[in-house]
């Protein structure tokens, strides 16, 4: 028998069912292209959830390279498939160029910002700091009874023959910073890559056992003995460490790369207003804070706090470094970068 108090209850249901579905309706998924692995990882277990709560939003990342991300941003630029991208300084660069970016809108966070971290017109900025070093493998140098490397001429030490493992310079920052500092070293510039071309595999190339395209077969080449030396930021070594992984970072006497990843909102994608709120939100201190915690990354936003006396530590290791930091001239290496892309797989990885 329907009763009042059976009629009610099931109004009050029905309202409550038609309240959630109206808040499904209403959700929304952004898109943002990011490295994946830790960085990933760090993002959407411990940045993203309480701006996908706040916002009533899902945010999927769309892991790659910057340069695959690059690619995916082009190929899809009159309909951007993604919202907000994160790429290494260089390519931001490239990407601000071909149109790709939208100004970032004012806002408190921009202010609080590292300084040289605000890219040109405010079309990106940087989302976490960082630079391109040395690491090695503790565990073999402590056997061996080897110093620390203190130079990125260590890196053609013959003592390493078969022992270097080297990212590609065509397919990662990590190894275009390093040949361009050997570069540099042997006389060259960003203008002018004749010097390292010329000499790079009779030098560093001899102790190379294996040419990666990116660093994740790294830690499994430190644990098995075939890795002794490779460039690495100190945020990769941490993030080794805390794997368990006998790794340390060393910074060369000729001054480490910088290498400040960025983020900035696809031009004339579909959700531009709550882009532009993602964007704002990941530079915040608070974002960075969680960013610092969950994946040992170094915050852009210098109100950003650590969250450990260790983190703190690591954080002020940092930045003495970056003070003997290198950054290069990005707007020679964009003008070169396919051809030199072209001679590096032709003569180096040949």
């Amino acid at each position: 028998m329907t009763t009042r108090r059976n009629l009610l209850a099931g109004t009050v249901a029905a309202v409550a069912l038609a309240a959630t579905g109206s808040a499904f309706a209403q959700s929304k998924t952004l898109y943002i292209g990011m490295n994946g692995g830790n960085f990933e990882r760090t993002y959407t277990q411990g940045v993203f959830p309480d701006f996908e709560k706040a916002n009533n939003v899902k945010v999927v990342v769309v892991p790659g390279t910057s340069a695959d991300i690059l690619a995916k941003a082009t190929a899809a630029k009159d309909k951007p498939q993604m919202h907000v991208m994160f790429l290494d300084d260089g390519v931001m660069v490239r990407a601000i160029g071909a149109g790709l970016c939208e100004k970032l809108k004012p806002g408190p966070e921009l202010g609080q910002l590292a300084p040289g971290s605000v890219m040109k017109d405010n079309m990106a900025a940087g989302i976490d700091m960082g630079m391109t070093g040395l690491a090695y493998n503790k565990k073999m140098f402590d056997e061996k009874g080897w110093a620390a490397p203190t130079s990125w001429m260590d890196l053609a030490d013959p003592k390493f023959k078969e022992k270097v493992v080297f990212q590609s310079a065509s397919a990662s920052s990590f190894g275009l910073h390093a040949f361009l500092m050997f570069n540099r070293i042997q006389g060259g510039t960003e203008a002018n890559v004749e010097p390292g071309f010329t000499k790079f595999r009779d030098t560093i190339g001899k102790n190379v056992i294996e040419f990666i395209p990116n660093s994740a077969k790294i830690s499994e080449m430190v644990q098995t003995g075939d890795a002794a030396i490779f460039p690495l930021t100190p945020t990769g070594v941490a993030t080794l460490k805390d794997k368990g992984i006998p790794v340390e970072y060393a910074q060369p006497k000729e001054g480490s790369v910088v290498l400040m990843v960025a983020e900035c909102v696809i031009a004339n994608n579909s959700e531009p207003e709550l882009s532009q709120k993602l964007a704002a939100y990941l530079l915040s201190a608070e974002a960075q804070a969680k960013a610092m915690a969950f994946g040992n990354g170094v915050p852009s936003n210098t109100t950003a706090k650590a969250p450990t006396p260790e983190a703190q530590a690591k954080l002020d290791a940092f930045n003495i470094n970056m003070k003997t930091a290198v950054t290069l001239d990005w707007d020679a290496i964009n003008a070169k970068r396919p051809e030199w892309n072209s001679r590096w797989n032709k003569m180096i990885e040949r």
